[in-house]
């Protein structure tokens, strides 16, 4: 439990603007404005840098990784936490990624999706790790979009302290499946709940082509599962809240450690196995962005 400690932390809704250039500008008005309101990081949707339903073949290595700089520089022009759902670019394979920069700009983090659409394996390799990294020495953790259906993904960074999970989402769904997902009708507030950590959720929002959707919703929710900010479904938005951390326990996670009594060897092995991997994944994706 950290007593005391708090984050002012901000979810961006946001949809593609047509090229990484444009996006960038997005990101970047959206960052001022999270500042403005005093956030110390902001989390982005997913592949917020390129867009997530694009064609690939036309998204040029270069351009990614100059993106990924710029990004960088903004994060340190402003002096916040830039969390930013984009490809991570690996030899000949192509990562559907989360990347976090600290206040100067440089990235500290990154992770690869490792559950994937069956859209993603068309454009995608699976990642081989679970989150772990800090934001102003706060531990914390992400998953992306879909994910959310592995609660796994989260239980285990959890038990190594993680108390904040960031959730970059691209929704692309039927209108109907769109409708029945707004107002908080979207399974997120039990990660929430059954780990007692903080939930700051960031999707893209209205019309996605192809007919297609995405029902923005993005948020930030307590361990008590209540909604502390929330974009609505209708367009772009910043919202920001304060996170209390010691309201943010991991009890139910830190449980597991103790009974049943039997489990307890394996879930320490796994977790120590699981903590290096989260580090050693991280820096082969940082070195593949090229800082």
């Amino acid at each position: 439990m950290m007593a005391g400690k708090k984050l002012r932390i901000a979810s961006a809704q946001l949809n593609h603007a047509g090229s990484i250039t444009r996006n960038l500008a997005k990101i970047e008005a959206a960052v001022a404005r999270a500042r403005r309101n005093r956030a110390d990081a902001i989390l982005f949707p997913e592949c917020a840098l390129t867009g997530y339903a694009i064609d690939w073949r036309g998204v040029r290595p270069g351009d990614v990784r100059a993106g990924l700089r710029d990004a960088g520089a903004i994060a340190k022009a402003h002096g916040i936490h830039v969390l930013l759902g984009a490809p991570i670019i690996l030899g000949r394979k192509r990562f559907n990624g989360m990347v976090v920069f600290d206040r100067g700009g440089r990235p500290t983090h990154a992770y690869a999706k490792c559950q994937l659409t069956a859209g993603d394996r068309e454009s995608f390799s699976p990642g081989d790790a679970v989150s772990l990294f800090e934001i102003d020495g706060v531990p914390s953790t992400s998953i992306i979009c879909h994910e959310r259906r592995y609660p796994e993904l989260v239980r285990l960074p959890v038990m190594m302290g993680a108390r904040v999970l960031f959730h970059p989402n691209a929704g692309l769904d039927a209108l109907a499946v769109s409708r029945s997902k707004r107002g908080g009708r979207d399974g997120v507030v039990s990660r929430a709940f059954e780990n007692a950590i903080y939930y700051v959720f960031a999707n893209t929002v209205g019309p996605q082509g192809g007919g297609r959707w995405s029902a923005g919703d993005s948020k930030i929710v307590a361990p008590d599962m209540s909604t502390l900010a929330w974009a609505g479904n209708r367009g772009e938005a910043v919202v920001v809240a304060t996170v209390d951390l010691s309201q943010a326990t991991g009890r139910y996670a830190l449980d597991m450690l103790k009974h049943p009594r039997f489990l307890v060897p394996g879930w320490r092995r796994m977790l120590r196995d699981a903590r290096r991997r989260a580090g050693e994944a991280s820096q082969v994706l940082i070195e593949a962005i090229g800082f």
